[in-house]
């Protein structure tokens, strides 16, 4: 047994050199707090330069002041959210984020030059797309190969289950309560079901306007508050499900949606490679090997009119099965996918409850029937995906998320729905859900409203 060393006059005094000063200390202490992914000091900061520019009328629509508006609301939207002690259990941030946008903007509460900024600048921009895009490429092609297989064939048994509970649940419920069988189908649970604002309603209004006869402003009015209120209903139930699964750890994956596949990361690929280790240069390319394939979507939606994060989607998933990427782009992408969900989606999250989100639309959806049947109807399809996630070995409470995202407010709605329940790596599981579930709904309902009118 050793004896500890004791100090001789021989020996020279313990030297103080690479402490850090107290002040110092403090300092990088403050710098390392982050309100969302701002240090403080500059959280502070970029809050006194944005009134000074608003006093001055100084804001622009340059990005940099975009990124400062929607980061400073953004993130601190999402702190709040996130330490409210009910709201923070089911994803308070995203919840916050999602919605409250709408409100401040109805109330005045963001000066109009910021919300000009950034509402021009997110129309021109359409960087909802390529935000997608990162996230869509960067995880299906950073996915485990058998995993991603076997779990697109299944998930449409669930979200086929879901779908069809929905339906039956949503229409019998609001026919009980007074909105007629016509009406509750066809404004309430269709809309809920069909992809969204732009790939769902819009095109759905249109075909309503045609066979019915009606204004397509005046049928849009009545279809946005069941999607805007279905939303909000997904988003709550998603950070519930992620509140069940921490209590339940049998029925999660924790972001895996096949059960009993092992890892679904790209450091657990079956023919035993692993990913460089991080290249910047790699980052890079995975950056335009997603912006490539989200550029091939939109020529193909252009030249035959194909839903763009469809084909995004499939040209993804077909190069992920060739081993079309390699260990080093695969790491690149990864990369891209994190930062995406990291500094991007919260802020993006901010801007399209800001601009595209009517606060009066939500109000409306809270009247008491229609509450009761779009909170039924976006249950129903949790539910359905839930009940039926064993029958194909998938995790239920990933499942049930997916096919909640059948309710969502398309693109912007997945994001807001998984980010609530940290399971944004079920984006590619999502976007099926909503593009593809979305478009199915449309033309279906617009081919029974054709012939039942």
């Amino acid at each position: 047994m050793s004896t500890p060393k004791t100090k001789t006059a021989s020996q020279p005094p313990e030297t103080t050199e690479g402490a850090i000063p107290k002040g110092r200390a403090f300092w990088w202490k403050l710098m390392d707090t982050d309100v969302g992914i701002i240090p403080l000091p500059f959280y502070l900061i970029l809050i006194i330069l944005l009134i000074a520019f608003t006093a001055t009328k100084g804001i622009t629509g340059e990005l940099a002041m975009v990124i400062a508006i929607s980061a400073v609301f953004a993130f601190t939207l999402g702190e709040i959210g996130n330490r409210l002690p009910l709201l923070r259990k089911i994803g308070g941030g995203a919840v916050l984020v999602t919605f409250i946008p709408s409100l401040l903007g109805y109330l005045g509460w963001v000066p109009d030059p910021m919300k000009k900024a950034v509402g021009d600048f997110f129309t021109s921009s359409k960087i909802l797309n390529l935000f997608i895009a990162a996230v869509i490429v960067g995880s299906i092609l950073s996915m485990n190969r058998q995993v991603l297989i076997k779990g697109f064939f299944k998930i449409f048994v669930p979200l086929l289950a879901g779908s069809v509970l929905a339906v039956v649940a949503g229409t019998a419920v609001g026919t009980a309560l007074g909105l007629g069988l016509h009406d509750t189908f066809f404004f309430t649970v269709v809309p809920i079901m069909a992809g969204g604002v732009g790939e769902g309603a819009i095109p759905l209004t249109i075909g309503y306007s045609q066979i019915l006869g009606m204004e397509q402003g005046a049928a849009l009015a009545r279809v946005l508050p069941p999607i805007m209120v279905g939303n909000l209903t997904a988003v709550i139930l998603a950070g519930a499900l992620a509140l069940l699964g921490k209590k339940y750890p049998n029925l999660t994956g924790n972001g895996q949606l096949q059960a009993g596949g092992g890892s679904d990361d790209i450091l657990d690929l079956e023919d035993g490679q692993k990913p460089a280790r991080f290249d910047l240069k790699g980052v890079a390319a995975g950056g335009i090997v997603a912006v490539t394939l989200y550029l091939l979507g939109v020529l193909a939606n252009e030249l035959l009119g194909w839903p763009a994060p469809v084909v995004m989607l499939f040209a993804a998933v077909l190069l992920a099965l060739a081993h079309g990427v390699s260990p080093r782009l695969q790491g690149g992408l990864k990369m891209v996918y994190r930062f995406a969900l990291t500094a991007v989606a919260f802020p993006l999250l901010f801007t399209f409850s800001l601009i595209q989100t009517p606060w009066q639309s939500l109000v409306a959806g809270f009247a008491p029937a229609n509450l009761i049947t779009i909170v039924t109807t976006v249950v129903a399809m949790v539910a359905g995906g839930f009940f039926t996630a064993r029958w194909v070995k998938l995790h239920p409470i990933e499942t049930a998320m997916i096919t909640s995202t059948h309710s969502g407010m398309g693109g912007a709605g997945d994001i807001a729905i998984l980010t609530a329940a940290d399971r944004m790596r079920l984006m590619p599981f999502a976007q099926i859900a909503t593009r593809i579930g979305g478009g199915l709904t449309v033309a279906g309902a617009l081919i029974l409203i054709s012939i039942v009118h």
